[in-house]
């Protein structure tokens, strides 16, 4: 019996995780465990709920007021700690957080396997994302089994280094989850408000961005919104205090805004398929945006997820106020301008990423 732990513990982690976790346990020959640090704590576990996932370890390792390295320090000995209750055959960690980075550390210290899902991205700034960039370079040079969702990622480690037959092209595996969450009869009360107005969504929450650059790219929606009254503009806010403040100040007086918390998953999936136009900083956003065929502006001044600006499905607008309000209204007023955008794009996966990736690591 291969035993497989599964580290993970933010919510976008979770949302792109818990498809592999469930395919896991189908399989025979493969025993489960999922392992969380609480790098998020309520948006966490609204995922795991949604999935119907349970956690057999939890470290719970969020405090108020924690910097990167006391963070590091905790998933750094809760992995270890984890490890030698659990004894697994192989770590699969996801993506660019904290948790991965300390966590494949962990593992790389105690000599056992790491696998990285959704390997490969880059932006070429160590500074953007931050501290993301680091963490998923640093990750690379510890993984044994590489989980890349394009071509272009794959491309990326071979060419730093990576062995090819390490590197293995699954596709995203949150093009996975968005089979699981989207319904065509979903209703929510935010849509009953924006029913026959078109619908625009908006997100945005990066380290990078907070102060004067995230209150920027909020001053081009606020001059949206008061030009083009009839727009809805939904804005689930990250719990992160500085960006409620931000929003709160510049947003909060506009009857055509809602300002809401951070959406269970179903709940943003369903709203994102039924959005006209999206505006997002978020990585995992671009993908899912991608995949059900939304316009999206990324207010980003890089992006590792190129495949889909490639595509002509997303803009990278980068942070500039005016910039980003002359593409926001392009798309609202110039029908063969959204159109051009307005497609599903495959870039990013067909939905079976989890079940290649069972596949090999139950080898």
């Amino acid at each position: 019996m291969k035993k497989i732990m599964l580290l993970f513990g933010t919510r976008p982690e979770a949302v792109k995780m818990c498809p592999l976790v469930t395919e896991l346990k189908t399989r025979s020959g493969i025993e489960t465990v999922v392992c969380v640090s609480g790098q998020h704590r309520q948006m966490l576990t609204g995922v795991l709920s949604s999935f119907g996932v349970t956690a057999d370890r939890n470290m719970r390792v969020m405090k108020n007021s924690q910097t990167l390295s006391s963070l590091f320090a905790a998933v750094l000995t809760g992995t270890q700690k984890a490890l030698a209750d659990f004894h697994p055959d192989v770590v699969a960690v996801h993506g660019d957080t904290i948790t991965a980075f300390a966590g494949a550390l962990a593992c790389f210290f105690s000599g056992v396997p790491v696998a990285h899902v959704e390997a490969g991205l880059r932006t070429g700034d160590m500074r953007s994302p931050f501290p993301e960039e680091l963490d998923r370079r640093a990750i690379a040079l510890m993984a044994s089994y590489n989980f890349s969702p394009t071509g272009q990622a794959a491309g990326n480690l071979i060419r730093e280094g990576a062995a090819p037959e390490r590197v293995w092209v699954t596709g995203n595996t949150v093009i996975d989850a968005l089979r699981y969450t989207v319904n065509e009869n979903y209703t929510h009360p935010e849509l009953e408000w924006a029913s026959g107005a078109p619908l625009v969504l908006v997100t945005a929450h990066r380290r990078e961005s907070l102060g004067d650059t995230m209150r920027g790219m909020l001053r081009a929606v606020r001059r949206v919104a008061l030009e083009r009254p009839f727009v809805r503009i939904l804005f689930p806010v990250h719990m992160n205090p500085l960006v409620r403040k931000a929003a709160e100040e510049i947003l909060g007086d506009l009857p055509s805004v809602h300002l809401t918390g951070p959406l269970e998953v179903r709940d943003f999936h369903n709203i994102l398929a039924r959005a006209r136009i999206v505006l997002t900083d978020s990585g995992g956003v671009q993908e899912e945006a991608a995949a059900l065929g939304k316009p999206t502006l990324v207010m980003r001044d890089e992006t590792e997820r190129p495949e889909g600006v490639d595509a002509g499905v997303l803009r990278a607008v980068g942070t500039d106020e005016n910039r980003i309000y002359l593409n926001f209204m392009k798309l609202l007023d110039d029908p063969q301008e959204y159109s051009s955008m307005a497609r599903p794009c495959d870039s990013y996966g067909d939905g079976f990423a989890c079940r290649r990736i069972a596949d090999i690591l139950a080898i």
